[in-house]
């Protein structure tokens, strides 16, 4: 399907790897320009034909210097993809609520939700221009809050309700926010060395290899595999092409079955 998206123009959050990789992957094959916003410029993203710009989107001027940035290489925004995330890292992560102090709480919201909400500000006034879209990336978390860190996952459910109250505002003036939330997938998260993934392992007392093996049946994904990052990619770019013209204010679970409840 001709997702329609040529010519068109994206910037892309946490970039670098995982799901923003794929993500700025797909849109380029679509035919996009990108603007791709990550701390830390990968191999792999210099290769990906968007064009890489280093920030940091945890601090409080990161996301509009970014926003600015693009603004310049691509005269307007199209679509906003606030992809960057973290603090579901490895160790002490998992000792549960008492084991996090205010750092870590300001940290990680920094990540997940103002940077979010820092770009998708200084991004609006195009967006509105261009009568564009805004695609945040959340989690399953922000659904079942007890499922990773206290920290990440409330973060995630803030980053979601941002999305839905944003799509009631400028939905009405031409602008479509939607959110997709996944669960499980085959990124660095779960499969890099010092991951949440590994630190998990240890504490069960496993290898990493036999949780990763495990992992999906065990959260009840009855796919019985990861979800892999193009799959988080090919929704981005249905959700940002005019086919989905009327959706608006969505949150797309892609997440193998693991969530139960209607």
């Amino acid at each position: 399907m001709d997702m329609r998206l040529t010519g068109k123009t994206a910037v892309v959050t946490g970039a670098s790897r995982g799901l923003g990789l794929a993500i700025t992957e797909a849109l380029v094959a679509e035919g996009m320009r990108v603007v791709a916003a990550a701390r830390t410029i990968s191999p792999a993203l210099k290769e990906s034909g968007a064009s890489p710009i280093t920030a940091d989107l945890s601090t409080p001027g990161g996301p509009a210097e970014a926003i600015e940035r693009a603004l310049a290489e691509l005269g307007e925004i199209d679509l906003l993809v606030n992809n960057v995330g973290g603090g579901d890292g490895g160790e002490g992560q998992l000792g549960g609520f008492l084991g996090f102090d205010d750092d870590q709480w300001r940290q990680t919201y920094d990540l997940n939700l103002l940077s979010a909400v820092r770009a998708t500000r200084a991004a609006l006034p195009s967006l509105l221009r261009q009568r564009g879209n805004v695609i945040n990336i959340s989690s399953i978390g922000a659904r079942m809050p007890h499922g990773g860190p206290i920290t990440y996952t409330t973060a995630k459910a803030a980053l979601t309700a941002f999305g839905k109250a944003l799509s009631e505002e400028f939905g009405p003036q031409g602008v479509r926010v939607n959110t997709i939330s996944p669960g499980a997938a085959r990124t660095s998260m779960w499969e890099g060395p010092g991951s949440y993934g590994a630190a998990m392992a240890a504490s069960l007392g496993l290898e990493h290899d036999q949780l990763l093996a495990g992992l999906p049946s065990n959260t009840g994904m009855t796919t019985g595999r990861f979800i892999e990052p193009e799959e988080v990619a090919a929704l981005v770019t249905y959700l940002a092409s005019p086919h989905a013209g009327s959706v608006n204010g969505a949150d797309y679970v892609i997440d193998g079955g693991s969530i139960k409840t209607v």
